[in-house]
């Protein structure tokens, strides 16, 4: 699952990336870290509104849901969607069809599993750039109090080789799409599940990091979470594959 994000571009930079204006100023400053079971907004360009950067609701709440007791309960098993089964689950079926969306960020985090004990890792496009994954959104409406909720899923496929290693259990990443196809998804092409593919491995980077990502007790939101940290459990990574540091 990818359930981490980090952004931490300006304003300036993001609108030039995508070539979109930003349409709601309250998301920033940075994120070096975000979870997707807090439920937050963050930056997202839709099919409906290509050329506007909106925050949008991790946790895609389908348009059927009936109550908010139900929204509360279908959305914390719906901040990813899997590639391969997208037109089978009512929850995505027609998201899938029609709504298409650019989730923005410039990394993600996964853990990597040895000997019983997780490992938090850090991953990026080289440099640090910034890229968008392939998403869906929908729009829900509270009918007890007319609240309106603009809400997404991040969608995943198998795993490059880099990520092989880091998720190296469920052997999953976010579809990363290429520059030249993020305008591609948003068309809604019919055949539009070639492009929900592994991103190329060797650009891309990985490193771990501390276990600061998951503390309760300790502020997460800073540089710090990013940082590389070695661990002596963890083996050389010379001469594995992908790009590691």
């Amino acid at each position: 699952m990818c359930v981490f994000l980090s952004m931490r571009a300006d304003k300036s930079n993001l609108q030039k990336r995508f070539d979109a204006t930003l349409v709601e100023e309250e998301f920033f400053g940075p994120k070096y870290v975000q979870s997707a079971f807090e439920f937050p907004g963050w930056p997202v360009i839709s099919s409906e509104k290509p050329d506007k950067i909106g925050l949008m609701q991790w946790g895609l709440i389908p348009h059927w849901v009936k109550d908010s007791a139900a929204a509360a309960e279908i959305r914390s098993r719906t901040v990813n969607a899997r590639s391969e089964t997208l037109l089978e689950k009512p929850a995505f079926r027609l998201a899938a069809a029609k709504n298409h969306c650019l989730v923005l960020a410039d990394g993600f985090f996964e853990y990597r599993e040895m000997n019983g004990r997780k490992f938090p890792y850090y991953i990026r496009i080289h440099e640090g750039r910034l890229f968008a994954m392939a998403g869906l959104y929908d729009i829900w409406a509270d009918r007890s109090t007319g609240e309106v909720v603009t809400s997404f899923s991040i969608i995943t496929t198998e795993a490059n080789s880099l990520m092989e290693m880091v998720h190296n259990v469920r052997k999953r990443m976010p579809v990363i799409l290429a520059e030249e196809d993020e305008r591609v998804w948003l068309s809604k092409m019919e055949d539009f599940q070639t492009l929900l593919k592994p991103f190329p491995a060797e650009q891309m980077e990985a490193w771990p990091v501390s276990r600061l990502l998951t503390s309760r007790n300790q502020k997460k939101n800073s540089p710090e979470v990013l940082v590389k940290f070695d661990y002596p459990e963890l083996p050389d990574p010379d001469g594995q594959q992908g790009r590691l540091f």
